[in-house]
């Protein structure tokens, strides 16, 4: 047996007194330390249980034998999940009456005690198997500690979705791997591990291979593979690194017995990962490690309903794409194993376990964090910032830059499953437009259908389709529509085309027997494309092909692509077998892997669907996408359900099936901007729930709030169900839709703004809806807010998300800031301000220092994006301020990628404002820059110049500058200056 290293919370160095630590050198990348050296938590000597002891003990059991018995009854009752204050060593120890001291195996007693030091925080969960209630016998023949935990937070079993301090857990000497070698490459590292004992799951890899690689100086990649056998590895395109990186900034260091990594940052010592906190295990169908954490402040780790920073109090997120409506502690429509951390000082690192098999991940409060999967390797990257915003650009890096959307993709998009038939549907939209309230996209759930047949509209109620989508072609707006995979199987034979050509080109799913696997979907019996197998997507691209040339659709809603069953697994079941019941199933709804999905044994062309499962709504995505390209020849847009990293490439993301009507009514709202935030941490920007919500029947005061937020969505669409009233704006009260209606000509005037900010997510991987911690990383105040955000870096949006109020309270970090409506400032210490609202207005700020581009708003945005410029400088105390813009034709694929782009930056410093083209093509010579608008100028000017000539200005009380009837060429440099 080995002996296991630990670290004490102190160990785990988020106290200022790391940072007082001498760093190590640059140059000292990684060291081997050697058994003796390796232990962070001094070992414990061993006690001999005297006599005395015994006889003490064995009373204790006589008189408290009935209690014992009592409490623990108490004590295996599921979690309630209270948090608790972490726990010093001296006094994590459990009292006595919990510890069986009649024992007179001396060697067992001091095992026991050395279980009772090791802190509750740190006690990593040996028995994580659901629904059963652990003994000491199941433990102890884990060879694992067994306490009783004193929190009443605390359990020994285990109910989906939620975790206690664990009663059985691993002990300081449980075996683990040593590495038995270590060798230079031209990369980093690659080394040998080897385990002696076996664990107890079945089929483990008892020698392994670990490969460092430093790809970059702020990228650490990190392979743990099986050298004797191939795993199934995730098939998405990485950056690969050719030579290793001259300067990191961060230091490795490797204990050897037992194996494990500790990753530090250079400049503060700070450890960002170590996987000594508890044992490696690496069988078939479980591999696990675990890492300290350098503070409670993480994020990310999709797709979950939670606050954006998540609670590491026993907190156990899974991951396994499923088709539920959104609720706390399930597993959602998409997997997403990464995250992000923030450190003392405001430094932020990141961490990516490039895998896509079903896993749990496992916060608790020491702070630490397990990850545990059941299949693949062990393949993650070590992203080091140092700010929370580079930290998301290393990442998205890796998997992938969204894609740069199509303009009318930011526009408004209205939908219901429910219109019934197309002239219902083409009624709505023009109620929208005789009310003056811009619309770019209209869209059709399943009942465009004929029987729901994908591929289809029903002849008779929506006869009319192909001229709706004419007339809305003529009014500049778009048409959307929604496809799920499942193929119907049952129709007559040579009568539907999709099935029939998939057969004959073998493009299904098959099941363990090698026969198309049947489920069951919205037209019935279906088959599910498999689409990992590049012919899949050839025949997906036929048929929108041939749909499309009798409804010309203008995108895809891709829906039901987890992929979703009304059945578990298929018609005839799945068979019996380890990948059907694995020896661990992680927490997902259902408890099966097959739970309202295909087989786990369901084969695919890259892999059984057991690897793949988690992928199929990226690779539909994908398909589709590609498809999109060549049938309409512009950027394709598509909105998947479903998403796994990579997606931003291809697609957008909607939240999914959401309730207008919640515990806490408008509170209904606020649970969607978290993971609004989470998605642009995970290189998805184009994210929105659906507005006024999806399922029963929102209030109108819910509904004009919702629209308010909703328009600051990056992705703004209003969709509701089969049988609830119709609640587009159209449908409520003149005040109801008049305050709807600003709320959208306000996002149209800030589309200049939105479409830069979708350019640099896509060039830079930068985020579009940004949590305030990001431009404020030194602000702890900000690590929790999540009922605010930015877009960008400089405009404040504060949404009411409370009932029956005129006012909203918001945080405004430290420095100058301006309302957005008026010019008026405010200087914040950091904290907190009551700001009026009554019920037509949401509250916007422009922080100082900044330039904001907008355009009068109009019915659509090919009209809006056409309109003069209107540019809104909000001065910092000094009088600086700087902004930018990026121009093309809205539509072009790839028009940065092949200089088809304008690119203008803005300047105001020592009273004039500068603005430089950069980058110049035609677009930008159709637009002028008609007004500006200065915010805290501090003294009216005498003169104001327009490219050197004198111009009229106007100049108010609250210090707002304003210089109209410009009649500027966008595509020119020109200047405005202003002297006293």
């Amino acid at each position: 047996m080995v002996s296991y290293k630990r670290l004490n919370p102190e160990d785990v160095q988020f106290s200022s007194a790391l940072l007082s630590e001498e760093p190590r050198p640059v140059h000292e990348e990684l060291s081997v330390r050697e058994p003796e050296e390796a232990s962070l938590l001094p070992r414990t000597s061993s006690c001999s249980v005297t006599t005395g002891l015994l006889v003490i003990g064995c009373l204790l059991l006589l008189l408290c034998g009935c209690w014992l018995l009592g409490a623990m009854f108490w004590l295996h009752r599921p979690s309630n999940q209270q948090p608790h204050k972490l726990p010093s060593p001296a006094g994590a120890q459990t009292p006595d009456s919990q510890i069986d001291v009649g024992v007179n195996n001396t060697a067992a007693a001091s095992r026991r005690k050395a279980c009772s030091l090791i802190p509750e925080a740190w006690r990593f969960d040996c028995y994580p198997e659901r629904g059963v209630v652990v003994t000491r016998e199941l433990c102890e023949a884990r060879s694992c500690c067994f306490i009783p935990a004193s929190s009443p937070s605390s359990s020994a079993t285990r109910p989906s979705g939620r975790n206690g301090i664990p009663w059985c857990f691993y002990p300081q000497d449980f075996p683990s791997y040593t590495l038995v070698s270590i060798n230079d490459t031209s990369l980093g590292q690659k080394g040998t591990l080897v385990r002696e004992v076996k664990t107890y799951y079945p089929a483990d890899i008892l020698t392994l291979e670990v490969e460092i690689r430093h790809e970059t100086d702020t990228r650490l990649r990190v392979r743990i593979t099986d050298p004797s056998n191939s795993r199934f590895e995730v098939p998405i395109s990485v950056p690969g690194a050719t030579k290793k990186a001259k300067r990191p900034v961060y230091t490795i260091e490797l204990s050897k017995q037992p194996f494990g990594l500790i990753v530090k940052r250079s400049s503060t010592g700070a450890v960002l990962l170590n996987t000594t906190v508890a044992p490696l295990f690496y069988a078939d169908q479980f591999l696990q490690f675990s890492t300290s954490l350098q503070s409670q402040f993480i994020y990310g780790l999709g797709e979950h309903r939670s606050t954006f920073l998540h609670d590491v109090h026993w907190n156990t997120l899974t991951m396994w794409a499923r088709d539920v409506p959104p609720m706390e502690q399930t597993n959602l429509y998409g997997a997403h194993p990464f995250y992000l951390a923030m450190e003392d000082g405001g430094n932020a690192h990141g961490f990516f376990l490039l895998n896509s098999n079903a896993m749990d991940v496992i916060l608790q409060p020491a702070p630490a964090l397990t990850w545990r999967t059941i299949g693949g390797i062990l393949d993650f990257y070590v992203f080091l910032g140092p700010d929370p915003a580079s930290v998301i650009q290393q990442y998205v890096e890796v998997i992938g830059y969204p894609a740069m959307p199509i303009y009318w993709a930011l526009g408004y998009h209205l939908c219901r499953w429910g219109y019934y038939t197309s002239n219902s549907t083409w009624d709505v939209v023009k109620s929208l437009r005789n009310y003056g309230i811009p619309q770019d996209v209209q869209w059709n759930d399943i009942d465009y259908m004929d029987k729901f047949l994908d591929f289809t509209f029903d002849s008779t109620k929506f006869s009319t389709l192909p001229n709706l989508v004419k007339d809305l072609h003529a009014h500049d707006q778009r048409y959307v529509m929604i496809l799920d995979p499942g193929i119907s199987s049952v129709q007559p034979e040579g009568s539907y085309w999709p099935y029939d050509e998939g057969l004959r080109r073998d493009v299904f799913i098959k099941d363990a027997e090698g026969k198309t696997l049947i489920g069951k979907v919205w037209p019935g019996l279906t088959a599910y494309p498999d689409f990992s197998d590049d012919v899949t997507h050839e025949w997906w691209h036929d048929n929108l092909q041939r749909f499309h040339e009798k409804v010309p659709f203008d995108g895809l809603w891709i829906d039901m692509n987890e992929p979703s069953n009304f059945l578990d697994g298929s018609t005839k079941g799945c068979p019996s077998s380890s990948l059907e019941n694995p020896p661990y199933t992680p927490g997902i709804l259902g408890g099966l892997l097959r739970a309202k999905t295909v087989c786990a044994t369901a084969q695919q062309k890259q892999s059984i669907h057991y690897n793949l499962h988690s992928l199929y709504g990226l690779m539909e995505a994908k398909a589709s996408a590609s498809a999109l390209k060549r049938i309409v020849a512009k950027r394709p847009f598509v909105i998947s359900r479903s998403t796994f990293p990579s997606q931003g490439m291809y697609s957008g993301h909607w939240l999914g099936d959401n309730r207008a009507i919640e515990r806490h009514q408008l509170k209904v709202i606020a649970v969607s901007l978290p993971c609004i935030l989470t998605f642009n941490l995970l290189g998805i920007p184009l994210v929105g729930a659906d507005i006024c919500g999806f399922s029963e029947e929102p209030q109108e005061e819910l509904c004009v709030r919702w629209t308010q937020l909703g328009a600051f969505y990056p992705f703004t669409r209003n969709h509701n169900a089969i049988d609830m009233k119709p609640q587009d704006p159209t449908a409520f009260s003149p005040l109801a839709r008049t305050a709807m209606k600003q709320a959208l000509l306000l996002r149209y005037s800030l589309y200049p703004v939105l479409y830069t900010l979708f350019h640099h997510a896509h060039v830079r991987g930068h985020t579009v809806a940004r949590p305030i911690m990001f431009e404020f990383p030194k602000d702890v105040k900000t690590y929790g807010i999540d009922k605010q955000f930015l877009w960008g870096k400089s405009l404040l949006v504060t949404p009411v998300l409370d009932p029956g109020v005129d006012y909203v309270d918001g945080y405004f970090p430290e420095g100058l800031w301006y309302d957005y409506y008026t010019g008026d400032s405010l200087h914040s210490q950091g904290e907190d301000l009551r700001l009026h609202a009554p019920l037509d207005k949401i509250n916007l700020h422009l922080r100082e220092g900044s330039i904001t581009p907008t355009q009068a708003p109009n019915l659509t945005l090919w009209v809006s994006s056409g309109q003069p410029l209107h540019l809104v400088s909000a001065l910092s105390d000094d009088g600086s301020a700087s902004g930018d813009l990026f121009w093309d034709d809205g539509e072009s694929i790839d028009t940065y990628e092949n200089n088809l782009y304008s690119y203008i930056i803005f300047n105001v410093t020592q009273n004039v404002m500068t603005s430089q083209v950069l980058h110049s093509n035609v677009e930008a010579t159709y637009i002028t820059v008609e007004t500006a608008a200065f915010y805290g100028v501090k003294q009216k000017p005498s003169r104001v110049l327009v490219n050197s000539q004198d111009a009229a200005f106007a100049y108010r009380a609250n210090q707002v500058l304003t210089v109209a009837d410009l009649g500027l060429n966008l595509s020119q440099n020109f200047t405005i200056s202003w002297m006293f």
